[in-house]
């Protein structure tokens, strides 16, 4: 069994993912008879108080991804348009943890948010114009785009969709979850070549 801390996947009764949850949420959902199905392995057991009548303690066993009742009206359409925040723990998880200038792997702490078109030369703060840059190529790259800094930019910042964001927002992932999600996340997402390159390191 897994520690309470490890999070489990919602997902809807048509197995679109919607978000992640933690054992609290996911024990009030068993509890109140929204769970419609489950998928992947038990990641832990929750247990409630003990049946005066029957002597037994009442408990929940927690799947790692869960479908639930419901679903909002044109829930497809909104997914379709959505355009998640921008922050950086998920903007660094997007690229790998790897500076897009110099092509090194580095921890949270050492990246930082590079905008490609400076915001004084009127570029934006928006996942399309946004890479992960050590502090060093972002020092030198200063307030100039990469041809003007003569730097290259090894790969094109993206805006993800919905699947890959909740996959980018997840912590500890598990084998399970992590196929899963993948599923919803198109073969051409560079999310899926990162993952392959990773896999083989």
């Amino acid at each position: 069994m897994r520690h309470l801390g490890q999070e489990a996947l919602r997902i809807d009764t048509t197995g679109l993912p919607l978000e992640w949850i933690d054992y609290k949420d996911a024990a009030s959902l068993y509890a109140v008879d929204q769970v419609v199905y489950t998928l992947g392995a038990d990641i832990y057991t929750v247990f409630g108080g003990i049946n005066s009548i029957t002597g037994k303690r009442s408990q929940i066993n927690v799947n790692s991804i869960i479908a639930t009742k419901g679903r909002s009206k044109h829930f497809q359409d909104k997914i379709n348009q959505y355009i998640p925040p921008l922050n950086n723990q998920t903007l660094f998880k997007r690229d790998s943890h790897l500076c897009l200038y110099c092509g090194r792997r580095f921890s949270r702490r050492s990246l930082t948010r590079d905008h490609v078109r400076p915001m004084s030369q009127g570029g934006s703060d928006a996942w399309n114009n946004v890479v992960t840059a050590c502090k060093r190529c972002n020092h030198h790259k200063g307030g100039r785009t990469p041809e003007q800094a003569g730097v290259q930019l090894l790969a094109i910042p993206f805006v993800p969709n919905y699947a890959e964001y909740i996959y980018l927002k997840g912590r500890n992932i598990l084998a399970d979850q992590m196929d899963f999600l993948f599923g919803y996340i198109p073969k051409t997402s560079p999310i899926h070549r990162r993952r392959h390159l990773e896999q083989k390191a």
